[in-house]
């Protein structure tokens, strides 16, 4: 079985090495015909703009929608996150053409910029029951997105705690420019992994860790997908392209 890295920009090398370590052989994709021979896909965390560029220079997106539309299971880290959701704020001037395919609206850079990364423990009961492990994910968040809304066809997998999350990185992304109100935050969570039929999307990096169950639990995805369940009457290359010209986050 052959699962396929899409290899513009990003973390595809780790998400390669994971694959490795579980068995699976990676395929890198840089061009629309390499599709065809991988059963299932990751879109790996990077620069979004940069690889949605990258991806128009090379004729990408056309095959990339079809690819989702056929029904082969696809994951989003981080930037893939954000080219899966059919709705996306926070981009930067101009926008960016998506994918699609997730119902759900992505808050592009949710917890701020890259000085505010950080790592959190996030319970990750479906991960847990499915490949084992403890019940809890150490997740590496790089100037992640975050899930704002999701549809009612979409199962939330993650949520974090986004206040504890802020005042634990260096500069809160709330933070007003004055420096702020000074007023307590209302705790809140946010979504940080859904999937949705054969689309899985997560905020943070899984490929960075030595923990592999993201890994196997996508691959168990693309083990379920029977080829005869695979629609293949419908393509999105007729489907013009999608831009979304949206504020730019402050």
């Amino acid at each position: 079985m052959a699962i396929g890295i899409l290899a513009l920009q990003g973390s595809f090398n780790e998400h390669m090495a994971a694959l490795r370590r579980i068995g699976v052989t990676g395929v890198e994709i840089r061009k629309p015909e390499q599709l065809r021979s991988v059963k299932g896909l990751i879109i790996p965390g990077g620069e979004s703009t940069t690889m949605a560029k990258l991806a128009e220079y090379h004729n990408l997106f056309p095959a990339l929608r079809d690819f989702v539309r056929t029904g082969k299971p696809v994951w989003g880290t981080c930037a893939g996150l954000i080219f899966l959701a059919d709705r996306a704020t926070g981009q930067k001037a101009g926008g960016q053409e998506l994918i699609g395919g997730l119902n759900c609206l992505v808050h592009r850079n949710y917890f701020g910029s890259q000085i505010q990364s950080f790592e959190a423990e996030i319970a990750v009961p479906e991960v847990a029951a499915t490949e084992g492990g403890p019940p809890r994910f150490r997740g590496v968040f790089i100037r992640a997105p975050g899930i704002l809304q999701v549809g009612p066809e979409v199962q939330v997998l993650a949520k974090l705690n986004a206040t504890a999350a802020k005042s634990s990185s260096k500069v809160s992304c709330f933070q007003e420019e004055d420096g702020g109100s000074g007023e307590e935050e209302e705790e809140e969570e946010v979504v940080v992994a859904v999937k949705q039929g054969n689309l899985l999307a997560t905020a943070f990096h899984p490929e960075l860790t030595a923990d592999v169950r993201w890994h196997t639990y996508f691959l168990r995805m693309v083990k379920e997908t029977r080829e005869d369940e695979i629609d293949i009457s419908s393509s999105s290359s007729q489907q013009p392209a999608k831009y979304y010209d949206l504020p730019i986050f402050q």
